[in-house]
């Protein structure tokens, strides 16, 4: 099978995937919004949970919108500028535009298989800034770390700022954390570790014979490679800039978050921490490796939404409104990105 066409097939699928855990979502509030229609006694002919959404989505302020985007995009240029001061102990300081329209390339290919985009950008920006890709990727997975310490702390100031909030969400949501508790029983954590020792044990032991092979010792020569890009950290010229940078990204993301309330009608009164609350939820839908997060994204945002009494019909129409207006903007600086890069590169 021709690899563009496999390559398609594997975007439809992981895709699909994504349109049906949106479209579970969708079933849940609509059986949720029927029930509500039969209590207070209105007719199923009236009651049409996709117009509702439709019509909340047309009255949506969408200057507000267009606010939230621009610290979206203020966000992704601090990335790339903190990319580039990673890059540049590796001996090499790449082209601002060469960062900024492979991560943009990155977000589009993470739509249609989850995680793939940082293994495109680093083999990109190789490409044109003629680098090893391994030590490319050991910068990613630097900078993929930091953002999880980032946000462990927006985690902790969630908690700080809102900790009753979370309390009752899981304390309803009981039987997810005891499916959760059930996966981490010891039994289980006692086999991972022995399964994951035992072969760590096997490769100590054969490691010499594994490295003298031709296949060893290219493993090997990606996972220096690798590790020189991680360790490039410690190398950074200006580490307070590079903190700034870091700081601006989350503030930015915060922002957007909060910002998009003023586009609608029912969270146009909620609180900045309500927003720092959403902002949390939204982000641990993304972490699910879905197209984007779709689907579990619009899920966690809407429940974020319901704890501050916002109606579910409002709540949902609210998530798809931020989740598509920034993954069409992806889409639309993806696509650019993807043609800007040869025509920018054809002279180096």
């Amino acid at each position: 099978m021709d690899k563009t066409l496999k390559n398609l097939l594997k975007t439809l699928l992981f895709l699909s995937v994504g349109v049906i855990i949106l479209y579970i979502v969708y079933l849940k509030f609509n059986s949720d919004f029927q029930k509500e229609c039969a209590v207070l006694g209105i007719p199923s002919e009236d009651c049409n949970f996709f117009k509702t959404i439709v019509s909340y989505i047309k009255s949506a302020n969408y200057v507000w919108v267009c606010i939230a985007l621009m610290f979206y995009m203020v966000s992704n240029i601090s990335r790339s500028l903190r990319w580039q001061m990673l890059l540049e102990p590796l001996s090499h300081k790449p082209k601002f535009l060469n960062t900024l329209s492979t991560v943009m390339v990155g977000y589009l290919v993470n739509l249609g298989i989850p995680r793939s985009g940082e293994f495109i950008r680093a083999g990109l920006l190789s490409q044109y800034e003629k680098m090893e890709a391994e030590k490319v990727m050991g910068t990613i997975v630097t900078s993929r770390v930091i953002d999880v310490l980032c946000l462990l702390i927006t985690i902790a100031l969630t908690l700080l700022f809102s900790f009753d909030n979370f309390y009752n969400y899981f304390a309803q949501n009981s039987d997810l954390s005891d499916k959760f508790a059930g996966l981490l029983s010891t039994f289980n954590l006692l086999l991972l570790g022995f399964i994951s020792l035992s072969f760590l044990a096997v490769l100590w032991k054969y490691r010499a014979a594994l490295l003298a092979t031709k296949i060893g010792q290219k493993v090997k020569k990606i996972f220096l490679g690798f590790w020189e890009g991680i360790v490039s950290i410690k190398d950074l010229k200006n580490p307070v800039l590079f903190v700034f940078h870091t700081i601006v990204i989350w503030v930015c993301y915060y922002l957007m978050t909060y910002l998009m309330f003023f586009s609608f009608d029912a969270t146009t009164n909620l609180a900045p921490v309500a927003g720092l609350v959403v902002f949390v939820f939204g982000t641990l839908g993304i972490v699910v490796p879905s197209p984007g997060g779709m689907g579990t994204y619009q899920y966690l945002i809407s429940e974020a939404l319901m704890l501050y009494g916002v109606a579910f019909p409002e709540a949902f129409a609210f998530a798809n409104i931020m989740f598509f207006s920034v993954q069409l903007l992806n889409v639309f600086l993806g696509v650019i990105g993807f043609f800007f890069l040869p025509i920018y590169n054809r002279n180096d």
